[in-house]
């Protein structure tokens, strides 16, 4: 049985990639110091003699018995109320997390997939990005302490790489979303729904008019996996090409849940957010065989089920 190590196993992404592991027949080590995630999100899988979790800080030294086969890198503040609250944290488990976990994988002769971003991007004066795009990011405004953290993470990555002919893998992952977000973490699709949910006022930041595109996460998993699997050690976008409006986006919950005493409501843009967000998957198609199957309206109902459960 392969082993494999998950950090931020108990976040939203992180947890999925433990289902997807242990249906797979891996032997899951799940690691996480739960400071965005959450132990509920994993609790399913505690039962099983193929899962182990540990409550860890990857920013502090790291060590896992046995063999490692892999190790997928997915620990990180990841949503804009996170890393503002939590700056130094989130510039540290990018760059001492990250380097941390490279030294396991050279020391356990492991393949490593490091989780980057669209962010790298910034606010993107090429559209739609390809890999090839080097970015547009502000180092010292407030999204830098994200952004940053994500450029050295596939800087350093790629270091070992070359000096040290680690196996890494990179993917940069767009927008995601799906059961087991976080109902407070401030990113776009839970803050709408349980705002319309609730019968609330949904807040769009600035017009409207900026646009996203949003990929089911059981899509983004199986790019994460399909990578993971491949010869490929160069960057990655893994996301949905489709792309929407934010307030378009947010009329489409509004009918979906059926409130309609909900009204939009416009907020200043916070500073430095992209107007314009939509990957280039050819290289994922072409070299993973890969494509997105979840359509936003299949997707956005199966998160809806899950919000209703969840918002109070």
């Amino acid at each position: 049985m392969k082993r494999v190590l998950i950090t931020g196993a108990a976040g939203f992404l992180g947890s999925h990639l433990c289902d997807r592991f242990i249906k797979g027949g891996f032997y899951v080590i799940g690691m996480d110091n739960l400071l965005t995630g959450s132990l509920s999100n994993i609790e399913h899988l505690f039962a099983l003699e193929q899962f182990e979790f540990h409550h860890h800080d990857i920013t502090t030294f790291i060590h896992v018995s046995g063999e490692l086969d892999y190790i997928l890198h997915f620990a990180s503040p990841a949503s804009p109320i996170d890393y503002l609250k939590m700056p130094i944290e989130t510039m540290k488990v990018g760059a001492l997390g990250t380097h941390n976990l490279l030294g396991l994988a050279k020391a356990k002769k492991a393949r490593i997939l490091v989780a980057s971003t669209s962010e790298v991007y910034g606010d993107p004066e090429q559209h739609p990005q390809k890999e090839s795009y080097e970015g547009n990011v502000n180092p010292i405004g407030p999204r830098g302490v994200y952004d940053e953290a994500k450029r050295f993470l596939e800087a350093i990555t790629m270091a070992y790489h070359n000096f040290h002919q680690i196996e890494t893998r990179i993917v940069r992952i767009f927008n995601t979303y799906g059961p087991r977000m976080r109902v407070d973490d401030g990113r776009v699709i839970p803050a709408f729904f349980s705002q319309a949910i609730r019968g609330e006022e949904i807040t769009v930041f600035g017009d409207g008019s900026q646009t996203r595109s949003f990929c089911y996460v059981d899509d983004l998993i199986e790019g994460i996996y399909n990578l993971l699997m491949s010869d490929y050690h160069l960057p990655v976008n893994i996301g949905n090409p489709t792309e929407i409006t934010i307030k378009d986006f947010a009329n489409e919950v509004i009918e979906m849940v059926g409130n309609s005493e909900s009204k939009l409501v416009e907020k200043p843009l916070p500073t430095d957010d992209p107007k314009r967000r939509r990957p280039d998957v050819s290289l994922a198609k072409e070299i993973l065989n890969w494509n997105p199957k979840v359509s936003r309206e299949e997707g956005m109902q199966r998160t809806f089920e899950y919000f209703k459960t969840v918002v109070k």
